[in-house]
């Protein structure tokens, strides 16, 4: 039987690799120090980081890092819905309005964050990802 190429070993790692990018996708003005946002972002890449060295680097056939995973991008989506309604509008002498660079990256986030979640939870990619 042919292996889909969803579920090839290349293909897993460049997945596992990608998964970093809906956790630090935020606007620039985030990662100021002034800020009190950016710790979770690098907390959460740096929890994916930790997985990704289990997984790839060491071919570790242990189940946690998978767990760690599916942790950092399920907080993930959890903390961008309590985050969205006070950054979701920006308020200046010219009233209030929408912001929607962040409302955006917020949802190209959570919808990466929910790719990642199915695709990791997927046995095919766990046996590719042993076997590879």
């Amino acid at each position: 039987m042919r292996r889909s190429p969803l579920f090839s070993p290349a293909f897993v790692i460049v997945i596992l690799l990608l998964q970093i990018i809906p956790l630090v996708l935020f606007p620039l003005q985030f990662f100021s120090l002034s800020s009190q946002v950016w710790w979770l972002p690098v907390l959460l890449a740096l929890m994916v980081l930790i997985a990704d060295f289990q997984l790839i680097v060491r071919r570790s056939p242990i189940v946690w890092p998978w767990y760690l995973l599916g942790f950092a991008q399920g907080f993930n989506i959890i903390s961008r819905l309590m985050m969205m309604w006070p950054n979701v509008s920006v308020t200046s002498s010219a009233g209030t309005q929408t912001n929607w660079p962040y409302l955006i990256l917020t949802f190209i986030a959570m919808a990466m964050s929910a790719f990642m979640l199915w695709y990791t939870e997927k046995p095919q990619v766990r046996v590719a990802l042993l076997r590879g």
